[in-house]
């Protein structure tokens, strides 16, 4: 007899061995044995990973394919720093099955949003989270050179010229709600500003993005579709995209009723020819065609809409409900805002674009609201091609992902001094922190020239080819309506907690401000 057929009768011997042994046992020792073999495995596997010098440091867990997603789920920054206190700023852990590689601090921006196209890619990593809720063929759901056009595509409604006519715009619709909205009735009041942000920010959003025609389809109901989207990213969705749940439910509901009423409109100026130059609306159906020739369709279109106003529902209700909580514990940085902007306005209520690059402190509370509640707490990316950690022999291999926290960085003391004191004066003598870099360091992705410098500590708006583009609409929206509301209101506030259950970092319940109108 050979040796492999001696190998394989010795295999089969065990085999028969190990199912009889199996046979023989009582019912609960079968159950103990189903329900610990796992277990046994996943201390066994861990052990020889640790092992191995290739890798990056994993962090220990019990709980088969959970991993740490409880202690990361839960408060992911305080979980960051205790996995940076053991294993340095490169470390590994399990989120659900998936195996993600951190690496905190300013070189982990440069590593991983920096990394060369063919070597990570955003899509493979949020494609089945994204698509959901921003429908089909965009964003992450097209190669990646399409979402680089579809970018620049949206540009146009993010120029200069623009934002000089949106700032009257906005003031309009901040004050019209401030005028209705039950929760600012009468001379003094409490609000919950998790339903007026982003009530307010669709409003003024979909005001200048999507015209006047657009906005006057949309009331209350239709803010809160987009709440509803919003639920659609949580590390549930990021695992399980599709489940019989009823917030899944809701998302695809809200989903196909808002590209349904941007469909309405796209299909009543295409059957009139009623194509001008009013909106973004009109600019992707004028021009919305790729390199290839390719021309994205109505759908298509609606779908973009839809992301565009989500990117900036993300960073404009978070961050306006956070800077109106903050400054309600600060009644005297309250009248600093108010001093500041009666100086450049001087008599006139009314504030422009021009006014807005003369506030400094306005501008200054927007930058230290984003330090310290970046809407994004993790950018994840997925590996295609073997990652090595520089300065290293450590490999990232195919299929893992890899993650990058500017967020934590922002809020880290090495960078920023007494990091949880809300202090947008320290703005005033730092210099070269998320600034503009010189044309040296500049490189254009396919919608316009942007720093590809990622090394700072700052990056409220991410970095490399998947940058934010609404960047300068944010902090025009944002300084609009922090001027409007310092002077129609003061306020007081008890800062809660931050809620980290969805993928982007809002305040937990009960967040409400106590005002008063100013006179």
């Amino acid at each position: 007899m050979s040796f492999v057929e001696t190998l394989i009768t010795e295999v089969i011997s065990i085999l028969q061995l190990s199912f009889q042994f199996l046979l023989n046992l009582s019912l609960a020792q079968k159950i103990g044995l189903v329900i610990f073999t796992p277990f046994i495995y996943n201390i066994i596997w861990q052990f020889l990973y640790s092992l191995r010098n290739d890798r990056v440091p994993l962090v220990f867990y019990w709980i088969p394919w959970f991993g740490s997603a409880i202690p990361y789920g839960m408060q992911p920054y305080e979980f960051f720093g205790r996995c940076q206190e053991k294993y340095g700023d490169c470390f590994a852990f399990v989120l659900l099955g998936k195996t993600m590689t951190v690496y905190l601090g300013p070189k982990g921006h440069e590593f991983i949003l920096n990394a060369k196209l063919n070597d990570v890619s955003a899509e493979e990593a949020y494609t089945h989270l994204t698509t959901p809720v921003f429908g089909k063929g965009v964003i992450y759901d097209c190669p990646n050179w399409k979402l680089m056009e579809q970018k620049k595509f949206a540009k146009v409604a993010l120029t200069r010229e623009s934002f000089i006519k949106y700032v009257p715009m906005i003031r309009e619709e901040v004050l019209g709600y401030l005028g209705s909205s039950e929760l600012f009735h009468g001379e003094s009041g409490k609000a919950n500003v998790l339903k007026s942000q982003p009530e307010i920010t669709i409003f003024t959003a979909s005001r200048t993005l999507l015209g006047k025609e657009m906005r006057e389809m949309l009331n209350t109901d239709f803010a809160h579709l987009f709440g509803d989207l919003d639920k659609g990213f949580t590390p549930v969705n990021f695992v399980f995209p599709n489940l019989p749940l009823p917030s899944y439910k809701k998302r695809d509901n809200a989903h196909n009723t808002i590209a349904t009423t941007y469909l309405k409109l796209i299909n009543s100026r295409r059957s009139t020819n009623d194509i001008q130059d009013r909106d973004l609306i009109d600019a992707l159906m004028k021009n919305s065609t790729y390199k290839d020739g390719t021309s994205m369709t109505d759908r298509e279109i609606a779908n973009l809409l839809i992301g565009v106003l989500m990117g900036g529902q993300h960073t404009s209700s978070s961050t306006s409900s956070w800077y109106l909580l903050h400054l309600g514990e600060k009644p005297e940085l309250q009248e600093e805002l108010y001093n500041e902007i009666k100086s450049v306005l001087g008599d006139r209520k009314e504030v422009t674009y021009e006014d807005l690059q003369n506030l400094p402190l306005v501008n200054n509370t927007i930058k230290e609201t984003l330090r310290m509640h970046m809407p994004l707490h993790s950018i994840f990316r997925k590996v295609m091609n073997p990652l090595r950690v520089p300065d290293s022999k450590m490999i990232v291999p195919v299929g893992h992902h890899v993650l990058v926290s500017p967020g934590f960085t922002m809020t880290h003391e090495k960078y920023f001094p007494n990091p949880d004191h809300f202090e947008p004066h320290r703005w005033e003598s730092i210099s070269g922190v998320g600034g503009s870099a010189s044309s040296s360091d500049e490189v254009d992705y396919g919608f316009g020239k942007i720093t590809k410098g990622v090394s700072s500590p700052y990056l409220p708006f991410g970095g490399g080819r998947h940058r934010c583009i609404g960047e300068q609409f944010a902090y025009v929206q944002l300084g609009t309506l922090l001027v409007t509301f310092i002077q129609e209101f003061k306020w007081t506030s008890k800062l809660p907690k931050v809620d980290y259950a969805s993928m982007v970092t809002l305040p937990e319940e009960p967040a409400e401000i106590q005002w008063e109108r100013r006179h």
